[in-house]
């Protein structure tokens, strides 16, 4: 019998201009901890976001270059989501702190509430109330 292979998430890399103004950022507009590189030791899962230098060009022969949306206002391929027990509160908090509006909170048709912003890179950030027991926390 085959053995099954089950993954431990470790994390995503969002590739940004400024690795220093992104995590201070990301700290002050949404709460979210930021702490430096995991020691070795880390368990799999401990790490969600791993800003990485737009420059930084390690796997670019392997898998491609990094783009960027071409346009101001274009969507890139990747979408940071955060939970909040009050999603209006940290909307404005995000907007407070310099995030650029996209569309504030409002309640979904599965009934959860969610508004968005972008970063300085132009990454949408989503904030939304937790989904997740089948109730709706809005």
């Amino acid at each position: 019998m085959a053995r099954q292979l089950v993954p431990a998430f470790a994390y995503t890399a969002v590739y940004v201009k400024d690795v220093a103004r992104s995590v201070a950022f990301y700290s002050d507009a949404f709460g979210y901890k930021v702490r430096r590189a995991p020691p070795p030791s880390t368990p799999p899962g401990q790490t969600t976001i791993a800003f990485t230098p737009l420059h930084q060009r390690e796997t670019d022969e392997r898998t491609g270059a990094v783009r960027t949306p071409a346009r101001e206002g274009e969507r890139g391929p990747v979408e940071v989501c955060f939970d909040y027990p009050d999603v209006d509160a940290a909307y404005k908090r995000a907007v407070d702190s310099g995030a650029v509006p996209v569309s504030p909170p409002e309640v979904k048709e599965w009934g959860q509430k969610v508004g968005y912003v972008r970063d300085m890179d132009g990454i949408v950030v989503r904030m939304g109330s937790h989904v997740g027991d089948g109730t709706s926390h809005v």
